[in-house]
């Protein structure tokens, strides 16, 4: 499974980054590709570790269901998914200075590998394993990279 621990997926997210423009139009949802960006950086240092996200009611009931049906195939996530108000960006962004955090963030993320990976719970899914973490976050990528038609 395409994952962010894998060269050839960082290389080709890192290269969908590169290619967004300010007039990317957005295929669905209301953020722009900047605060797009700004709200994967904010998963991909909550995967690192460096913010703590706490847990949602719904995903203490659920994500444990949710969980194999979101990271045990290739399947891209869904339109329009719920996020946590803690990923949630609504103010104004620099698309290039958001192209370069999430880079520097895609860097030290496969860099450090497993080790790297936090052991705080995911906000919705709970306990994740380094490499589930791995699979999780080149989908949230490839979700929203896609949401802009890259």
């Amino acid at each position: 499974m395409k994952n962010l621990y894998e060269a050839e997926q960082v290389k080709e997210v890192k290269t969908r980054v590169a290619s967004l423009r300010p007039e990317s139009e957005r295929q669905w949802g209301k953020m722009t590709a900047a605060q797009a960006l700004a709200h994967c950086s904010i998963g991909l240092e909550s995967a690192i570790g460096d913010r703590q996200i706490p847990r949602v009611l719904i995903g203490h009931l659920l994500g444990w269901l949710v969980k194999p049906m979101a990271l045990k195939n290739d399947k891209p996530f869904q339109k329009n998914s719920p996020t946590a108000p803690e990923l949630v960006v609504s103010d104004a962004r620099d698309l290039e200075r958001e192209k370069t955090r999430i880079i520097g963030l895609i860097d030290r993320f496969a860099g450090a590998g497993p080790a790297g990976c936090t052991r705080y719970p995911h906000a919705f899914f709970g306990e994740l394993e380094p490499q589930e973490w791995a699979i999780l976050m080149y989908k949230h990528l490839d979700h929203h990279l896609r949401q802009f038609g890259v």
